[in-house]
């Protein structure tokens, strides 16, 4: 039977990508649309969101000043395990940051379009996840007010220089560099859109701070793109080296459960893991709440999904390997630490089945490897609450990994006489909180005072997707250039 050219058409529109950018946009539109967040009254949302941030915050001074002021025994550190939630939040609150690079650099470096509207949300969420990644190790030093000349090498007439042959030296200079080129890199990219709210403000007051701000006119950033290509050579190698770096911090130890060749691929794809868990847990409300939803588009969210299937699928296979060479190793020291994990299959060790701590680990396995599955079919992929609550989960579960590895590894040493449990107190969790409320109250700033989307690489990607349409660059069918208006499955219109 002759299949009609039109019915060719269908077939083949539904084997193309979704819309980079939906309805009819110009850049007036764009404009309009983008900064209107900015311009509009601050919504009472807003401002409870922002008061409970504060008053997390509050908590989190409360709990930093407390911690100064009487010391590190106001945490649940013991002996084994001296290093608990300060590490434990360090390295989750670094592996958060890494999804900020990875979307604005490489995926600039490899061309894909679809990072353009979500590169300013990672960016921020980078920076903001590495300020709160860098007071643990400080408050973790016990004397923070010595920390400058214990950490930095600078002239010193005591000659006290630091050793350079600790990972947690190399920490100091591999996260501060990332910082730094993550906040050129996010700056840079403010820069075309800071000029545009200097030229669309009403008030001479905020005139003045965004022209400050934007370098003046156009022509101190006409070399803008140069710029914008190099620091994304210069970061695209951090991706791989902050976390591989943070990942000695164990790897280089002989403690049975770190001493690992396998942990620093292991710890990147995790920490990818983990930052685009968070950039759609942060992304998914905004984008709702903000009207962006003809800018991130269901192919955005459908993307990220994607890419936390396959890290996902990289960090469970670490999970294998992990136990299988502590049985192929031979190493009774080994098998016992991960044994102790697992809680089964523990093989003439039966204390190893009665660890207080069987469920996290079981619950990291549930967040990490079961949960994302469900991104191998498409509906998961197109529901905006399903990848929200996954993307929840997924951090849960990452922050359970830097528990099991961290505490577990340490609570049961090679001195039985020794074992002991560990509990965090009130100030730990009040840390831990405090962080995350503090966290979310940068990025409420962010979204109130800054485009949360990159409006000039928007309207670039409008001008280039009409041209390639123009210039049969893209097939007549395409979806590319098409006015699609539907939302994803699951939500209504409000």
């Amino acid at each position: 039977m002759a299949v009609s050219v039109a019915a060719r058409i269908e077939a083949r529109r539904a084997l193309e990508p979704l819309p980079l950018l939906e309805g009819e946009q110009d850049d007036g539109t764009i404009n309009k649309t983008l900064f209107d967040y900015i311009w509009r009254k601050t919504g009472k949302g807003w401002l409870i969101l922002f008061l409970m941030g504060l008053g997390g915050t509050g908590l989190l001074t409360f709990a930093v000043v407390l911690t100064v002021a009487k010391g590190i025994g106001m945490w649940g550190n013991n002996i084994p395990v001296a290093w608990a939630f300060g590490i434990i939040n360090f390295v989750w609150w670094i592996g958060i940051g890494h999804a900020g690079t990875l979307i604005s650099a490489i995926l600039l470096l490899f061309q894909q379009k679809w990072r353009t509207s979500i590169n300013r949300f990672a960016e921020a969420m980078t920076l903001f996840a590495v300020m709160q990644a860098a007071l643990f190790p400080v408050l973790h030093t016990g004397r923070p007010w010595f920390a400058i000349y214990w950490l930095f090498p600078y002239p010193s007439t005591l000659r006290i220089w630091p050793q350079f042959k600790s990972p947690l030296m190399w920490d100091v200079f591999a996260v501060s560099t990332y910082f730094i080129t993550s906040l050129l890199f996010w700056y840079l990219g403010l820069i075309p859109d800071l000029a545009a709210l200097r030229d669309s403000s009403t008030s001479r007051w905020q005139r003045r701070i965004y022209g400050i701000f934007s370098f003046g006119s156009a022509r101190h950033w006409q070399h803008y793109k140069i710029a914008y290509l190099l620091l994304a050579g210069l970061a695209t190698p951090l991706v791989l080296s902050v976390h591989t770096i943070v990942s000695y911090d164990f790897a280089v130890s002989i403690v049975p459960g770190w001493h690992e060749t396998i942990f620093p691929p292991y710890f990147v794809a995790g920490a990818v893991f983990s930052g685009f868990a968070m950039v759609m847990t942060l992304m998914v409300p905004a984008r709702r709440f903000m009207r962006l939803k003809h800018v991130i588009t269901a192919r955005h969210l459908e993307a990220m999904c994607k890419i936390m299937l396959v890290t996902s699928l990289i960090v469970g296979y670490g999970y294998v390997m992990e136990h299988f060479l502590s049985w192929y190793s031979g190493n009774k020291y080994d098998f016992y630490q991960y044994a102790n994990r697992r809680g089964i299959w523990y093989d003439g060790f039966p204390s190893a089945g009665r660890d207080p701590y069987i469920p996290v680990f079981w619950l990291m396995v549930t967040c990490n490897v079961v949960v994302p599955s469900i991104f191998w079919f498409r509906w998961p992929r197109r529901n905006v609450y399903v990848m929200w609550i996954a993307s929840v989960l997924i951090n849960v579960g990452m922050w359970c990994e830097r528990f099991v590895i961290v505490v577990i590894s340490l609570h049961r040493d090679f001195l039985p006489s020794a074992w002991a449990n560990y509990r965090p107190t009130w100030v730990d969790l009040s840390l831990l909180f405090g962080t995350i409320c503090f966290f979310g109250t940068l990025f409420l700033l962010f979204l109130r005072f800054i485009p949360a989307v990159a409006v000039q690489e928007v309207k670039e990607l409008r001008h280039e997707l009409h041209k390639e349409h123009a210039q049969h660059e893209i097939p007549e069918f395409s979806q590319e250039a098409l006015a699609i208006t539907e939302l994803e499955a699951g939500e209504t219109e409000t």
